[in-house]
């Protein structure tokens, strides 16, 4: 498969950070930026000169898809204000790695190892966006997709309105002006406190009952289209419903579950080739581990252990409705947790 607008290699593009394989953009400038008079691909273009060091398109190119500004395979226009932009922080790049090198910075050995950690990187990301471009295609993509559809529990969805008051006497007021043929959408406008659904009219979308708080869940037990519950007490207030429409969770089509495929695939293969590589070599870890209980703490600026993206479910949800958060994949099954589906708004 070689559709280079949504590459697997741009796939581990963005996954690289949680992987530890990140490109090192600016210690490597000096090395791979340009700096030939022979195009680098056939048909390149010229585009600026910094001394006797030419940058080609291709050069800009590189750096808008490695700092995530395109896609893979995704054209730039070089008369395009992107593509200008991308192309003065090549030439201050190229600036500050030439008076680098002038005043001889390059031939200390801190630079040197942190050049020679550069080249590591991007010979290792290289490497994986090979192994994951060679290894995915449509048809392992359509394999898991079926495999997940056959195994997913298509659960009931439901779409409601709500109004949300502070008081049982204002709920109750609310339901009497129901009661004489007010329009829900109306007085959820004007009386509800949810600043997130009244102006749609207090429309909360589809979902399913999994991700609502316990005392909604009761209250939509067994109510049917076009009918109103509550008043019921709820955590933020006094809460009434109206039922929408009730329908059997549709599963996500084939596209609309490609990027979350993709995903799970590229970490899979990417956790594979490394479980290869480290059973074939010899790897020491020289540090002790602490005692129990005695590890130091992390820097504030570490990141979170956990880098995989994750999804919410019920995130679409006004915040005085969404409970906590609750396991919902979006294609169920046991043997490839795909990210969960958020409720469609």
């Amino acid at each position: 498969m070689r559709d280079r607008t949504g590459s697997f290699a741009h796939i581990w593009r963005a996954c690289a950070l949680g992987l530890g394989v990140a490109l090192a953009l600016s210690l490597a400038a000096c090395n791979r930026q340009g700096g030939t008079d022979h195009a680098p691909l056939a048909g390149d273009k010229a585009v600026a000169k910094v001394a006797d060091q030419t940058i080609w398109a291709s050069d800009v190119k590189r750096e808008a898809v490695a700092q995530g500004l395109i896609g893979e395979g995704e054209p730039l226009d070089t008369s395009s204000d992107l593509f200008r932009r991308v192309l003065d922080e090549v030439v201050d790049q190229k600036l500050l790695a030439q008076e680098a090198k002038k005043r001889g910075l390059d031939k200390s050995p801190l630079a040197q190892r942190r050049l020679a950690a550069a080249r590591e990187r991007i010979l290792g990301d290289m490497l994986v966006e090979k192994t994951v471009d060679d290894s995915i295609d449509e048809e392992k993509v359509k394999a898991l997709y079926n495999e997940q559809l056959r195994l997913a529990k298509q659960a009931e969805e439901i779409r409601a309105r709500l109004i949300l008051v502070k008081t049982q006497g204002e709920a109750q007021a609310v339901a009497s002006l129901l009661a004489t043929g007010a329009r829900f959408e109306d007085l959820a406008m004007q009386r509800s406190v949810d600043q997130a659904t009244r102006f749609n009219g207090g429309d909360l979308g589809y979902f399913t009952t999994d991700v609502m708080p316990d005392s909604y869940t009761k209250a939509l037990a067994g109510a049917k289209a076009g009918s109103t519950v509550g008043p019921f007490q709820t955590d933020g207030g006094w809460a009434l419903l109206r039922v929408e429409d009730r329908r059997v969770e549709q599963p996500l089509s084939l596209e609309q579950a490609r990027p979350q495929i993709l995903r799970f695939l590229t970490y899979d293969e990417v956790r594979q080739l490394l479980q290869r590589l480290r059973s074939k070599s010899k790897v020491q870890i020289l540090l002790k581990a602490p005692p129990p209980g005695t590890a130091p703490s992390e820097p504030a600026s570490a990141p979170a252990a956990n880098l995989r993206p994750a999804e919410t479910p019920g995130a679409g949800l006004s915040p005085a409705v969404a409970g906590p958060p609750k396991a919902n994949p979006v294609l169920p099954a046991p043997k490839h947790p795909l990210p969960a589906q958020k409720a469609t708004r």
